[in-house]
C-alpha cells in the first residue's frame, strides 16, 4: 500500500509538471519566439498557447511596444576640427519578433553603435555653429539611416533626437564671450538708434518752432507794416481834409472881407490909415541899416488928419444914427442884412471814423488789400475853386491851374 501510494504520488507530481511545461500565458503587447527541437516553429501572440512538452521551447519574449534608449555622449570632431559630446535618444518599435531574434544578436548594441557612426558621419561635415544650429537635419538624417538599416533586424526607428551637445570649456567660454560681445553691440546699436531718433526729433521740433516762430514774425511784420499804412493812410486823409477846410476857411475869409470892403465903400482916409500901420512892419527886418520916409508920407498925414476932423470934413470915428438916411451904411439907403455863417466849417469829406480803412479787419489782411477810397476828382475841386471866385487863394488858384476870373477893384 505504501509503495502504490508512492508511485501514485509521482504520477500525479510528473503529471503536474508536464502540463505545467505544455501550457504558457503570452502577455499583451508581447510576443514568444517558439523553437522545436531547437528550430524556429512560431511567434506566439497574447493568451494561452499550448507547447508540446520536451519538444517545444520558448526561445525569447519580445517587448512590441515602443521603446526609448539613451545613449551616453559620443565623441565627434566637427569640420572645424572641433570635438564635442553629443548625448542622443533613440525612439524604436520591434515589428517582427522572429528577425529581431534572429536577425541580430543583439539589437540594442547594434543601433547604438550605428548611431554612433552614423552621427560622427553627419556632424563632421558640419562646423560647431552649424552642429548647433541644425539640430532638425541632424535628426532627419539619423532617423533615415538608422530605419533604413534596422529593418531587416525586425525593427523600426520612430524618431532619434539629439539631447545635448556639449563642446570643450574653451570652445564654451569663447561662445559666452562672442554672445556678450554680440550682445553689447546690438546694445550699442539700440542706444545709438535712440540717440538719433532723439535727435531727428529734437531737430523736427526745432524745425516746427523756427517755422512757427517765423511765421509769426511775418505775421507781425505785415500787421505792423498794415497798421502802418492805415495810420499813414489815415493821417494823410486828415491832412487833406484839414487842408481842404482851410483852404475854404481862406475862401470864405477873404470873400468876407472882399464883401465887407465893397460894402463899406472905402475911402482915401481908410487907404491912409492902412498905410500907417503898415510902416512899422516894413522897419522891423533886423536887415534894414536905414529907413527912407516916402514922399508920400506927407500926403498920408494931410489924409489922416482930414480923416480926425480937421477943417470942414467929418472924423471917420463919428457914427450915424440908424436914422440918418443910411450914410453910415455906405449911403444906400438900406440895411445890410448880417453874414450867414451856417455852411462855413462845413466838409464834403467823410469822418475819419467812417473812412473804409478804420473799419478793416486783421484777418482780412491775408485775403483780401484793404479798400482805398477813392479822392474827389480833380474837375470837382476844379469846379469848388472856380465857384469861389476872387475869394479863392491864388497859390490853390496855381496849384489847380484855375485861371481868375477878375481881380478886385482898385482901392
Amino acid at each position: 500500500m505504501e509503495s502504490a501510494l508512492i508511485a501514485l504520488l509521482v504520477l500525479a507530481a510528473l503529471v503536474i509538471f508536464v502540463i505545467a511545461k505544455s501550457v504558457t500565458i503570452v502577455p499583451q503587447a508581447q510576443a514568444k519566439v517558439v523553437e522545436r527541437l531547437g528550430r524556429y516553429s512560431r511567434t506566439l501572440s497574447p493568451g494561452l498557447s499550448i507547447l508540446v512538452p520536451f519538444v517545444d521551447r520558448v526561445r525569447a519574449t519580445i517587448d512590441l511596444r515602443e521603446q526609448v534608449i539613451s545613449f551616453p555622449p559620443q565623441p565627434v570632431i566637427t569640420a572645424d576640427n572641433l570635438q564635442v559630446g553629443i548625448d542622443t535618444v533613440l525612439y524604436f518599435q520591434v515589428t517582427d519578433p522572429r528577425l529581431a531574434v534572429y536577425g541580430i544578436a543583439n539589437y540594442i548594441t547594434g543601433m547604438e553603435q550605428l548611431t554612433t557612426t552614423t552621427l560622427r558621419n553627419v556632424v563632421g561635415g558640419l562646423n560647431l555653429e552649424g552642429a548647433l544650429t541644425g539640430r532638425d537635419g541632424i535628426n532627419s538624417q539619423l532617423r533615415d539611416v538608422l530605419d533604413g538599416t534596422t529593418g531587416p533586424w525586425g525593427l523600426r526607428v520612430a524618431r532619434v533626437e539629439i539631447k545635448a551637445i556639449d563642446p570643450p570649456a574653451s570652445i564654451q567660454d569663447s561662445m559666452e564671450k562672442q554672445m556678450r560681445a554680440d550682445r553689447d553691440k546690438r546694445a550699442i546699436i539700440l542706444t545709438a538708434e535712440g540717440a538719433r531718433q532723439s535727435a531727428i526729433t529734437t531737430a523736427e521740433g526745432q524745425k516746427a518752432a523756427a517755422i512757427l516762430s517765423a511765421e509769426g514774425m511775418k505775421q507781425a511784420a505785415i500787421l505792423e507794416a498794415e497798421a502802418e499804412r492805415q495810420s499813414r493812410i489815415l493821417r494823410a486823409e486828415g491832412e487833406r481834409a484839414a487842408l481842404y477846410l482851410q483852404a475854404q476857411g481862406q475862401a470864405k475869409s477873404i470873400e468876407t472881407v472882399f464883401q465887407a470892403i465893397h460894402d463899406g465903400k472905402p475911402d482915401q482916409g481908410l487907404l491912409a490909415y492902412q498905410y500907417l500901420q503898415t510902416l512899422p512892419q516894413i522897419a522891423q527886418g533886423d536887415a534894414n541899416k536905414m529907413w527912407i520916409v516916402p514922399s508920400e508920407f506927407s500926403k498920408a498925414l494931410d489924409g489922416l488928419a482930414n480923416l480926425g476932423g480937421a477943417g470942414e470934413g467929418k472924423s471917420w470915428m463919428d457914427v450915424p444914427s440908424p436914422g440918418d438916411g443910411g450914410q453910415g451904411n455906405g449911403g444906400n439907403g438900406s440895411a445890410k442884412p448880417g453874414l450867414d455863417t451856417s455852411s462855413w466849417f462845413e466838409s464834403q469829406l467823410p469822418r475819419a471814423a467812417d473812412q473804409p480803412e478804420a473799419k478793416i479787419e486783421l484777418s482780412s489782411i491775408t485775403d483780401s488789400a484793404p479798400a482805398i477810397p477813392t479822392p474827389p476828382p480833380l474837375s470837382q475841386v476844379k469846379a469848388d475853386v472856380q465857384e469861389s471866385g476872387p475869394a479863392a487863394d491864388p497859390a490853390v488858384r496855381q496849384q489847380f491851374d484855375v485861371p481868375d476870373q477878375g481881380e478886385a477893384p482898385q482901392r
